[in-house]
């Protein structure tokens, strides 16, 4: 069995939110899946620009704690396209026991609450 690398989490991370990105009526402008380079989504909808942040959490973090120093880089940036900002924390988990390591071959429970806006006043 092999233990998933941080690429192989980051990118179920991104299968998840560009799932829901998709069905959510979002049009991907770029898609970048590579670790650390942010936003990993650039989308239009109802004609606004939107980044979105990626991060695949394991267990026992919680998903919605996010880097504030980084979302507020990425919203700095976002501004200047008069983008929205958003955070998708994406926690990951061996669907059998939470303790144990996920391996690609492991069912995986997924626990993803949707985007959570970077406004301002965070």
């Amino acid at each position: 069995m092999q233990k998933l690398n941080e690429q192989d989490l980051h990118n179920r991370a991104m299968e998840v939110v560009g799932k829901s990105l998709e069905e959510d009526g979002f049009e991907f402008m770029t898609v970048n899946s590579q670790l650390k380079k942010d936003p990993q989504f650039v989308c239009l909808k109802n004609k606004k620009l939107h980044f979105v942040v990626v991060r695949a959490i394991l267990y026992p973090n919680n998903p919605l704690d996010y880097d504030v120093a980084l979302m507020d880089k990425v919203r700095s940036h976002a501004e200047k396209f008069e983008a929205m900002t958003y955070y998708a924390g994406v926690g990951l988990a061996h669907a059998d026991d939470y303790e144990l390591i996920l391996t690609k071959e492991a069912p995986c429970a997924i626990n993803y609450q949707g985007l959570q806006p970077i406004t301002l006043n965070e």
